[in-house]
């Protein structure tokens, strides 16, 4: 890695910006995947997540109070990867989650059933408004990716 630290200037910075937006990036994908039980994968992410980190802040520390605008780029770079590791997760929208729709009795077992045609598993309970109306509460456990296509 001697070649980083012959550089100087632009070219220095968008490398420590880059590398610094991707580790994070993975930083935050690592602890989605680790909190939902891929320990193989959260394992891959974090090795590749440390090597860059290794990389990076030995390059930001060198020579630092020379060029302090290489710890403006490195926290910029950090709070950027933060954004798209969120991003990124949001598209990748991994894990379940559960919807509950409380509607009237007539209207249940019909939006149960076109739910269940788009292959959606779907509980239906019966329940009593707060002036005695039956109401049936619909519970639908999903994916995450779809969320939208339940809803509409």
């Amino acid at each position: 890695m001697d070649f980083l630290q012959n550089l100087s200037g632009a070219p220095l910075y968008l490398i420590i910006f880059f590398a610094k937006i991707i580790e994070v990036t993975l930083m935050t994908l690592r602890v989605v995947y680790i909190n939902k039980g891929e320990k193989a994968l959260g394992a891959v992410l974090a090795f590749i997540e440390v090597f860059i980190w290794l990389i990076v802040v030995s390059t930001v520390l060198t020579n630092i109070t020379e060029d302090p605008m290489k710890i403006l780029i490195y926290c910029t770079a950090f709070a950027l990867g933060n954004y798209l590791g969120v991003i990124i997760e949001g598209k990748l929208a991994v894990g379940l989650s559960s919807l509950q729709a409380i509607v009237p009795d007539e209207d249940g077992e019909k939006i149960a059933e076109l739910l269940r045609d788009s292959d959606f598993g779907v509980t239906v309970i019966e329940g009593k408004g707060i002036q005695g109306y039956k109401k049936d509460v619909l519970i639908v456990m999903l994916k995450r990716k779809r969320i939208k296509e339940a809803i509409k």
